[in-house]
């Protein structure tokens, strides 16, 4: 990836005055009105073994703002509705693609509140950013810079349940460049006794955010619970209560993700990693909290894009490979290893650690993935030789 390319989204949070509070209100509103009617003619015409696509949305988002019933589209910005059709355009390209599942409509309760604009729908200029339909610029609490010179192409405001209010800015950044290559690798176990599990031994403790705030927590979702349902005051009160300890503990957990990821990019020129489906995996109604709290998604996430941006390679080992039960030294393949054996000892008098050695293991196979370009789940026995697995280790051993 070459440094003119990289896009870099900067996310600040701002206070808007009451008028553009409103403003933005009306607008979230808006969007997601428009993304429904134009998903529902979508589907309607879906019915009918007929497309529609963008063009056609947008000629009957036209034809919605002359109506009397929806002449309120016409009171905000144009760019954040043409946006969200090129969203519900983007959904379907995916659905067609069986890259994802059919679009749903929006809900005014769930939904996520935002409006995306582009360059024609807001200015940048001295550091101040001002939206369409508004006379002043926002209040934004510019935690860190933007990259020298940036110029903005797109602005996305949202709102989140806690009642925060962000603006995340679009920017090419040409400070991302691709790190000096060296020669170091880890294979990274993940957990929930310990976050994470290095092929080098060390251990990185999981914090366990939403525990530490698990009876705040609990004690907020009573209350809310108590509360007559309906769209009373006490009611929106208690809700923003509960949501306030979620978005502690998302921040919290996060930043921690964050830091985790930086260095393991910075520290190491390939990282490879399990390729868990953590989707299957909370459905372990024993587990899914603390598998949910530990964020492996969010860090396998984090980690992808940072190796892109700084020329690092991640390798994701199959799922089915057998990296706690295979010793690292000798190969030996245990029958059965159940979750609350945690140190083992191998035939051939190898003590080991479980997750070390499963670390261990999930390097070594990256490694011959490097090499040889095969597959990363080791066959119990190759034809004509070995797998590559074993002609990895082979090469290690003296």
């Amino acid at each position: 990836m070459t440094v003119s390319q990289v896009k870099r989204a900067f996310k600040y949070r701002f206070y808007p005055s009451d008028a553009q509070a409103a403003e933005l209100s009306r607008t979230f509103g808006c969007v997601r009105k428009v993304y429904n009617l134009a998903l529902a003619a979508r589907t309607e015409a879906w019915t009918r073994q007929e497309r529609v696509n963008y063009n056609a949305t947008s000629a009957m988002l036209t034809a919605w703002k002359k109506t009397e019933e929806l002449a309120y589209l016409s009171e905000v910005s144009s760019v954040p509705l043409q946006q969200t059709l090129r969203h519900l355009q983007v959904a379907f390209t995916n659905f067609f693609a069986k890259r994802a599942k059919y679009p749903r409509f929006k809900s005014r309760k769930k939904s996520r509140k935002s409006a995306e604009y582009t360059t024609s729908g807001f200015r940048f200029r001295a550091g101040k950013l001002t939206l369409a339909k508004m006379s002043e610029p926002l209040d934004i609490r510019w935690s860190r810079p933007l990259p020298q010179g940036a110029a903005p192409s797109t602005v996305t405001v949202s709102q989140d349940a806690a009642g925060r209010w962000f603006v995340s800015l679009l920017c090419q950044d040409a400070s991302i460049q691709p790190l000096p290559a060296i020669d170091a690798a880890v294979g990274i176990d993940v957990g929930l006794d310990h976050l994470l599990t290095l092929s080098t031994g060390e251990k990185i403790v999981n914090p366990r955010h939403e525990r530490r705030d698990r009876a705040a927590l609990a004690k907020a979702q009573r209350r809310l619970a108590k509360k007559a349902r309906g769209e009373g005051a006490n009611r929106a009160k208690a809700r923003r209560k509960v949501a306030k300890i979620h978005a502690r503990i998302t921040d919290r957990r996060r930043d921690h993700l964050h830091q985790l990821t930086t260095r393991l990019v910075r520290e190491n020129q390939t990282l490879v990693i399990e390729d868990l489906t953590v989707r299957n995996m909370v459905k372990n109604r024993s587990l899914s909290r603390a598998i949910s709290d530990a964020a492996w998604s969010d860090f396998r996430s984090m980690l992808e894009y940072k190796a892109a941006w700084y020329g690092r390679e991640v390798i994701a080992v199959d799922r089915f490979f057998p990296s706690s039960k295979l010793c690292s030294t000798c190969g030996t393949l245990a029958e059965k290893m159940p979750l609350n054996v945690r140190t083992w000892t191998c035939d051939c008098g190898t003590t080991h650690d479980r997750d070390v050695n499963a670390a261990k293991n999930l390097l070594a196979a990256g490694r011959a993935v490097a090499a040889c370009g095969a597959g990363v789940r080791p066959q119990r026995s190759t034809p004509g030789g070995q797998s590559a697995m074993k002609q990895e280790v082979s090469r290690r051993e003296p």
